[in-house]
């Protein structure tokens, strides 16, 4: 009994490849190009019984597949150079507008940051308490946005703290106006002005030292400061905010700690007497204070002498460095 069968016409694949003339007995140059053969149906049956119905080419449905899947790849490789630059291009553009964007936060931060000085200890506090609520244990809290609750920042290790974080609040508004992709996190937010507040601190010793003069002093800072210290930063833009406060008890009281209760908040978070140091900028209002009670520990002594040397250099760059460096290194292990 005859079964029934199926017909299908696919193109033939020799139109793709390159065909060459077979040899000619004529040597004329004025002999007509070979041109390839047009394509041509094949049809396709299913065998039955008897046979095939008439004396067409035989293919089986493997063959068929195998002449698709080529078919397919090759539209595939045809279409892929395209789309290689399209989408390269498209990462440039991304690239591009992050790096615009990335620019005009720390423009309108330095803005906000050098109409009111007094308040860089404040912010470089707000980052540093806000990132130390790292729990190693449950790895939970970190630089994750939770100071800006109102229970959180009227803590009593965040007094203080409040004209700080009304100052971002206000830059906010700004950045949030011009950013393409949505809010910008409050996470993001306050460790960038952490590093914008380094900045003013430094590019203002250098302006002193050239006598107040800001141009001379701005040369200075792009000759021997650590603008490129921000590409740090970048790499960890996209911070995203918790949603309530991070639990109480994980950050001291730094005027009131003593040396071995800072030793030991940093030992929990995975740093040591070399951050300990470096971060003395952070702990409490009073820095000198805090120098000298940190110089008396043989652990933390020599990071203090290391970094107070470093401050009297020229553009007291390698300080700068181990803030911005430690600060990102902070907020990349906390996260």
């Amino acid at each position: 009994m005859m079964g029934a069968s199926f017909v299908s016409t696919v193109p033939s694949l020799l139109p793709l490849q390159a065909q060459v003339a077979p040899p000619s007995s004529s040597t004329s140059s004025s002999a007509a190009p070979v041109r390839p053969p047009a394509a041509r149906p094949v049809a396709v049956r299913c065998k039955t019984e008897n046979g095939f119905a008439d004396g067409g080419e035989e293919l089986s449905r493997r063959d068929v597949l195998k002449l698709v899947g080529a078919s397919v790849g090759i539209e595939l490789m045809a279409s892929s150079g395209s789309f290689v630059e399209s989408a390269r291009a498209a990462d440039l553009i991304q690239r591009r507008q992050r790096s615009e964007f990335l620019s005009n936060v720390r423009g309108t931060l330095f803005t906000a940051i050098k109409g009111n000085p007094d308040l860089i200890p404040s912010l470089l506090m707000l980052a540093l308490n806000d990132a130390m609520t790292y729990d190693k244990a449950s790895k939970s809290g970190g630089p994750n946005g939770s100071i800006r609750f109102s229970s959180e920042i009227s803590r009593p290790e965040n007094k203080g703290l409040s004209a700080a974080m009304n100052l971002l609040e206000e830059a906010k508004k700004e950045i949030d106006s011009y950013s393409k992709g949505g809010p910008m996190s409050y996470a993001d937010l306050i460790q960038y002005a952490a590093q914008s507040a380094l900045k003013a601190t430094f590019l203002a010793s250098a302006i002193r030292k050239c006598g107040g003069n800001e141009e001379k002093g701005g040369l200075l800072y792009t000759a021997y400061g650590s603008s490129g210290q921000w590409g740090l930063f970048d790499k960890q833009f996209g911070r995203s905010d918790t949603t309530e406060p991070d639990p109480e008890g994980r950050v001291p009281q730094w005027e009131k700690a003593s040396v071995k209760e800072m030793k030991d908040k940093f030992s929990a978070i995975g740093f040591g007497p070399r951050q300990l140091a470096v971060m003395s900028l952070f702990l409490g209002p009073d820095q000198t204070a805090t120098e000298t009670l940190l110089a008396a520990d043989p652990d933390v002594s020599p990071w203090v002498q290391k970094y107070q040397r470093s401050r009297e250099t020229v553009s007291e760059t390698d300080y700068e460095v181990g803030y911005t460096k430690l600060l990102f290194s902070e907020c990349e292990s906390l996260t």
